[in-house]
């Protein structure tokens, strides 16, 4: 029997996760109204994209472009596992498609990391910004491949303004495409600033000053589960895997000594 996972996570830009592991399933021609990022974890796909023959295997990248045909089958008789993401057509433009249906592989290890980021944060609760800031430096690097290199607007208060932007937003958070809205910067654009500029990522800042607002919180009593609401954990277990590795101890142990 295949085994497949797929649920719609609450990341803008990303409509759907769909892993899979199959042996004999074949796809028959179809196409899709997103971008379809595909890495291959275990066996090989053969696929037919525009009537031209292709495969995808550990550890490259394929992109199958938006309203373009294409089938899917294992290689061999093992089967294949796979880890698909449907990207929105804003995050990639439809533009890019000729050059995807070209080259639809990319042999590139820090994509193939990059994409490995994302599955592992959007397996996890509360962090969707982490997710999209991951996003927006994977579509980034896509474009670069494809010769499409994003429009890079460089305010001098950039990195400030989204920090500012977080430091007002600490407990309902910010995603990513909202902030880039509001400062008319690239969202990829903007995640390198910031991090050049302070030396780690939004979603890494954001945590940090939730697990310092948890900190005063705990040393004035209130109970762990209250605080990982109030400060925006999505619950005590959440605040918990973070304070624990920002801080070297559990919240409990924090408030108790």
């Amino acid at each position: 029997m295949p085994a497949v996972r797929a649920w719609a996570p609450p990341v803008p830009g990303i409509v759907e996760v769909f892993h899979a592991e199959f042996t004999d399933h074949a796809y028959p021609e179809h196409a899709h109204d997103t971008w379809t990022l595909l890495v291959v974890d275990e066996g090989a796909i053969r696929y037919d994209l525009d009537r031209h023959e292709h495969g995808a295997l550990r550890p490259a990248v394929t992109l199958l472009p938006p309203h373009v045909a294409h089938t899917g089958r294992s290689a061999t008789d093992h089967g294949f596992r796979k880890r698909v993401l449907y990207v929105d057509t804003e995050v990639l433009d439809e533009s890019l498609t000729s050059a995807s249906v070209d080259a639809p592989s990319f042999d590139d290890d820090l994509l193939r990391t990059r994409v490995d980021q994302l599955h592992r944060a959007l397996d996890a609760q509360g962090t969707a910004l982490e997710a999209e800031s991951r996003l927006a430096l994977i579509a980034d690097r896509i474009r670069r491949h494809l010769r499409a290199p994003a429009v890079e607007p460089a305010p001098d208060r950039l990195a400030a303004n989204l920090r500012d932007l977080l430091d007002a937003r600490t407990v309902p958070g910010l995603a990513l495409r909202d902030a880039a809205a509001l400062l008319h910067a690239h969202p990829s654009h903007l995640v390198r600033c910031f991090t050049s500029a302070f030396g780690l990522p939004p979603h890494r800042y954001l945590t940090g000053r939730r697990v310092e607002a948890a900190r005063r919180r705990l040393l004035d009593g209130e109970p762990p589960a209250d605080v990982a609401v109030a400060v925006g954990f999505h619950d005590q277990a959440h605040l918990h895997r973070h304070f624990t590795r920002l801080v070297g101890t559990t919240p409990g142990r924090y408030a108790r000594g």
